[in-house]
């Protein structure tokens, strides 16, 4: 990847971030972040990775918004981010924050309940 496209895809990815929080209300959307940007290598449609803290519903009614209004986004992205051509943009719910969570989740489950090799102490000296 070269530096022009690294940076480009950093602009649409802070610029998204920002008209996002600027124009959408929060009651509407919950929570929404741009964790990534995916840009084609001839910078004509970028894939715009969101991540929306909330329950199930919540994160339903957000891509529904995001759907509904991303004419309108792209547009007001078109007008910060001076390019020769305007991504077309596409918004898809980015879930490994959800899937990091519940990694963690379990890893903790697995940290609470002892193995069966572990007990007091002298359940290992008569088991010897």
């Amino acid at each position: 990847m070269n530096l022009r496209h690294e940076r480009v895809r950093e602009l649409l990815k802070r610029e998204t971030g920002e008209i996002i929080r600027r124009e959408l209300p929060l009651d509407a959307v919950g929570l929404l972040t741009v964790n990534e940007v995916g840009l084609s290598n001839d910078l004509r449609s970028a894939t715009v990775f969101v991540g929306v803290i909330g329950t199930a519903e919540q994160r339903k009614k957000a891509m529904t918004v995001l759907e509904k209004e991303s004419k309108r986004i792209q547009s007001l992205v078109g007008r910060a981010v001076i390019l020769k051509y305007t991504p077309h943009l596409k918004f898809v719910l980015d879930e490994s924050v959800e899937r990091g969570n519940r990694v963690l989740e379990i890893l903790e489950e697995l940290e609470k309940t002892p193995s069966p090799n572990e007990g007091s102490p002298e359940d290992r000296r008569t088991h010897r």
